[in-house]
């Protein structure tokens, strides 16, 4: 790989050279600044051979790093071995910016290209303003992959449907009217929704164009008196195109929305910072462009009852499979055919066979051993481990339903562990059991409660690199803000029917990960002469593995709390489990059967 890769980096750099470029940054992002990507859009995984869904690569004449986070280090230090591209560790001392490195590297008066349409405005506003420092030119430049990258996949071209109103509680009328006033509350003429999670939950629709996301490339654009859906006219069905007439969704084709933003004139026209450049350079040519987060953020990371009952049905599926799927592995972890490849499969397997089934919401991390340690692993064939009793395996995973999204992290004793894998264990349990059990007031940030999980660890010297927690959405993208619990500050308060992950780990470079994790609710809990307390609900329904705990080092209060989840999990699941199963369920969580 590390041949083509600088074959690839040749042809990168001829660009430059027919540019009159010193550099070119790709970032990992597409016109939409999606997560995950559309693969015609996976251009820094097709220039540097790095996989991981977080990173950003830069590449001069004669040089080229690639700057990412702490959940992908140890799988960019081997993806980069040969390619003469540089790792830099973000948020680690020591390490420069893309833009102070640049500085090193360049000399003044330099010009570095990027893609508008691949560059969300925030990324693009900072690294100019940074690059300035040095003497540098940001400049916006065509986009290299489209000659360069022969084999580049052609841009998705699934069909969008409908999600019934007995699945999103609200219907689209209703939506567009709530995003409507909010244009009046900031007397704004039109709103750009350019992120496809936000045009999925305003329209009530889906798609199939996003690898693990139902979503469908798209744009809308919102003013007083119409909304228009920017969508290529010939991927919508007869049922689509009828739907959206009636419900007054005019619709354009893909490419026009630059040219009808061009078009307007004296106009507010409201934006996200996460908007690419291209838009926003389109519509500030002749209005006044307003920055703003999208109405819709919130919106829709609120859930209605609809929603919230949804999200409950879903985890009683999804709990189901679970339980199945781990009295299976049990059964089976002896006989020497498991891996982590066959052991995904047939998780898949059966989630599959549960109802509203529509896909994983994540490619499965099943990590045994020291695969466990790579926050992001993903099992290939030339690195797939054989599965064997002793040691643990780190499985996060999660799947779609009609009715809710799923996202279950479980680490499994396959066997004999060390003292120090039972002591990481146990400080990783009782750090999410805390966080789980909070009770906290209104106008509380996730920031301000991630100490809750960390702080058993910390007095062993221990720490992790990524964030307690994120928000869930509907049937829509596994990762959902505006809230995150974490270190760094993100001032989105927690309110009533936000989904928000507990997900703390232990990682031992090259041995073994530890991470567990729920997906929960955020519920009214009481009220008080000091105001309005909430509290979590476990969404998750599935027993977490009890045998690598040390019982003495967890509290009374934390051993209650586990032990009143388990009972809520035998409670839920054993109805729709056949006998065997519903006895294995109340074996491993302690219960007499």
């Amino acid at each position: 790989m590390s041949k083509v890769v600088l074959e690839r980096l040749s042809l990168l750099r001829k660009f430059l050279a027919d540019k009159s470029l010193s550099a070119y940054i790709t970032f990992s992002t597409d016109p939409h600044s999606g997560e995950y990507v559309p693969a015609h859009w996976e251009s820094r995984k097709w220039i540097s051979g790095f996989t991981g869904s977080a990173g950003t690569v830069v590449v001069t004449a004669d040089a080229a790093g690639l700057w990412t986070d702490s959940r992908y280090f140890l799988q960019a230090e081997e993806q980069l071995a040969g390619t003469g591209i540089w790792l830099f560790k973000e948020r680690v001392e020591g390490t420069p910016t893309i833009a102070a490195w640049l500085g090193e590297v360049l000399a003044e008066g330099a010009k570095v290209g990027i893609d508008g349409y691949a560059t969300p405005l925030y990324l693009a506003e900072s690294l100019k303003s940074e690059l300035c420092d040095y003497g540098i030119e940001l400049a916006l430049c065509d986009d290299p992959y489209g000659s360069i990258w022969h084999d580049r996949p052609e841009m998705p071209s699934g069909s969008p449907y409908l999600l019934p109103l007995e699945f999103t509680g609200e219907d689209i009328l209703c939506k567009i009217d709530r995003i409507r006033k909010t244009m009046d509350d900031g007397g704004t003429d039109f709103i750009v929704i350019s992120s496809l999670d936000e045009i999925a939950w305003a329209l009530n629709m889906r798609g199939n164009d996003v690898h693990c996301n139902p979503l469908f490339l798209s744009y809308l654009l919102v003013s007083r008196e119409e909304a228009v859906l920017y969508i290529d006219s010939m991927k919508l069905t007869d049922e689509a195109g009828e739907y959206l007439q009636i419900s007054g969704i005019r619709v354009r084709e893909y490419s026009d929305i630059a040219k009808d933003l061009t078009a307007l004139h004296g106009m507010k026209v409201q934006m996200s910072s996460q908007v690419n450049v291209a838009l926003y350079e389109a519509a500030s040519s002749s209005n006044e462009v307003i920055v703003k987060a999208s109405p819709v953020v919130e919106m829709k990371s609120v859930k209605n009852e609809v929603e919230m009952t949804g999200f409950r049905n879903a985890m009683i599926r999804d709990g189901v499979a679970m339980v199945k799927f781990l009295k299976w592995l049990g059964e089976n972890v002896g006989t020497g055919k498991l891996t982590e490849l066959n052991i995904d499969e047939k998780l898949y397997e059966f989630r599959a066979s549960q109802k509203y089934f529509k896909g994983i919401s994540f490619d499965t991390i099943a990590g045994y051993n020291e695969h466990g340690a790579i926050v992001h692993y993903e099992a290939t064939e030339e690195t797939s481990s054989d599965l064997k009793e002793e040691g643990l395996l780190l499985l996060d995973s999660g799947a779609h339903y009609l009715d809710g999204t799923t996202d279950i992290t479980r680490t499994i004793s396959l066997g004999a562990l060390t003292d120090e894998q039972c002591v990481d264990y146990t400080l990783v349990l009782k750090g999410f059991i805390q966080l789980a059990m909070a009770e906290f007031p209104h106008g509380t940030c996730g920031t301000q409660l991630d100490v809750l999980a960390r702080q058993f660890m910390w007095k062993y010297g221990v720490n992790y690199g990524h964030g307690t927690g994120h928000g869930v959405g509907h049937f829509l993208n596994v990762h959902e803000g505006p809230h995150q619990i974490r270190m760094n500050n993100v001032p989105a308060i927690l309110l009533p029917g936000m989904t928000v992950t507990n997900e703390p780990g232990i990682y031992r470079a090259g041995r073994y990960g530890i991470r567990t994790e729920n997906t929960m609710l955020v519920v009214p809990s009481r009220e008080t002469e000091f105001g309005r307390f909430y509290k979590f609900e476990q969404l998750t329904l599935c027993p977490i593995d009890m045998r690598p705990v040390i019982m003495d080092m967890l509290s009374e209060e934390e051993r209650l709390w586990i032990d009143g989840y388990h009972s809520k999990v035998v409670e839920l699941l054993s109805p729709y489990l056949p006998e065997d199963e519903a006895q294995w369920l109340r074996k491993a969580v302690g219960q007499t059967v």
